[in-house]
């Protein structure tokens, strides 16, 4: 009985790990001339660097506000970091939901070239909600890894359907989209299949009259397969609630969507199918298995086993506040996640400590996340090996 109870426990611990390795700070609130640091996005490059995003928010941890988008770079997998540099300054109003995707496959840029996907907005979300203002949807391009960047490209009117005509004469959509946000986090292309090369952002907006319970939100995507000349909005994916959400590849061309549910009605994530590269939806279903207290999480696809795709997600998985951040894998798509690797957890209950990360894949074993900690005073860096 002794060695039945013994050997449940080792099984209990290697299924369910504390992550060992060492956070390193890579935005700092009060520095870097940001009174506060959120919203973390992370991606690697061909060569191996890593770039960090986050919003800077220059006068205090508001979402509205003077809200730069800021990049720093690791070339040692997240030991040590660069200075800071700004990448978006829209003026004195907000710009964030950071994106970012290498596109490897457009035959005029062989060596690969960044896509930075953000939304820049003129009146706080309450207020978009209730049709007193407007997010837009913009992009830039690196092709030196992030060194220099592009002029913006303002996508909105393809990739966003807010009823302004009255306001803004340019904007002629008959539907009334209001809140908008990419996912927020890195967006991803297909790799391989039917729908290579297509880039896909994961997205989420409000329809019409804001609503007290949050039934307004919905979650949706929006893609191209012409390396950003042209764009096409999928289906809105049919749960009411849908909120920040972000997409990774399955295989034969499918995509799984992971949705924050902002109804808070079931404490869990929401997570759409697609069999047709994140165009139209076939299935809707909330995952016990990811337990969530009203938060953004992260997936990613991180390699492939027995002909399904193996996933990383991480997200607080709390259903009362924002902690224990736990990195989950999945060897068969999403259906189970038996590997659980806790990242942070408080002692204290008092006060949120782990909240929003984001995943990139360092090596065949190992994910780094970028993460908030200690009640949003950092975004730091951990690398966690898997098995």
């Amino acid at each position: 009985m002794i060695r039945a109870v013994l050997a449940f426990t080792f099984i209990l611990s290697a299924l369910f790990t504390q992550a060992q390795s060492t956070d390193v700070p890579v935005f700092v609130s009060g520095e870097g001339g940001h009174k506060s640091y959120r919203i973390p996005a992370i991606i690697a490059l061909p060569g191996g660097d890593l770039l960090a995003f986050a919003e800077g928010r220059v006068h205090g941890a508001a979402d509205f506000g003077d809200v730069n988008i800021v990049m720093k770079r690791s070339s040692d997998k997240g030991k040590t970091w660069s200075e800071l540099q700004t990448v978006v300054d829209y003026d004195t109003l907000q710009a964030g939901n950071a994106a970012p995707v290498v596109d490897l496959t457009d035959p005029a840029y062989p060596k690969g070239r960044v896509f930075l996907f953000y939304n820049t907005g003129n009146a706080h979300e309450h207020e978009v909600r209730s049709g007193k203002g407007l997010r837009e949807v913009w992009y830039i391009t690196s092709t030196d890894n992030g060194q220099t960047w592009s002029e913006p490209v303002n996508i909105t009117a393809q990739v966003h359907r807010p009823n302004m005509p009255k306001a803004n004469p340019a904007y002629t959509f008959k539907e009334d989209w209001r809140a908008y946000a990419n996912t927020p986090g890195h967006a991803m292309q297909f790799a391989k299949g039917k729908y290579k090369g297509r880039l896909y952002i994961a997205a989420n907006h409000s329809e019409g009259e804001a609503k007290q319970t949050a039934e307004d939100y919905f979650a949706h995507g929006f893609y191209t397969d012409d390396h950003g000349k042209t764009f096409k909005i999928s289906e809105t994916v049919p749960e009411s609630g849908g909120n920040e959400s972000m997409a990774t590849e399955l295989t034969d061309g499918k995509l799984m969507m992971n949705i924050r549910n902002q109804q808070g009605d079931v404490r869990a994530r929401i997570v759409a199918l697609s069999s047709d590269g994140g165009a139209t939806w076939d299935t809707t279903y909330f995952d016990q298995q990811l337990p969530d207290p009203v938060n953004q999480g992260s997936i990613l696809t991180i390699g492939e086993k027995k002909g399904k795709a193996i996933l990383a997600f991480s997200n607080a998985a709390d259903t009362r506040r924002r902690d224990n951040l736990t990195l989950r894998i999945s060897y068969d798509e999403g259906k189970t996640w038996p590997e659980q690797h806790v990242i942070a957890k408080s002692q204290n209950e008092a006060k949120d400590y782990a909240a929003y990360s984001d995943l990139v894949k360092l090596g065949n074993k190992e994910v780094g996340v970028l993460y908030e900690k200690d009640g949003y005073q950092q975004i730091v860096f951990q690398v966690v090996k898997w098995k």
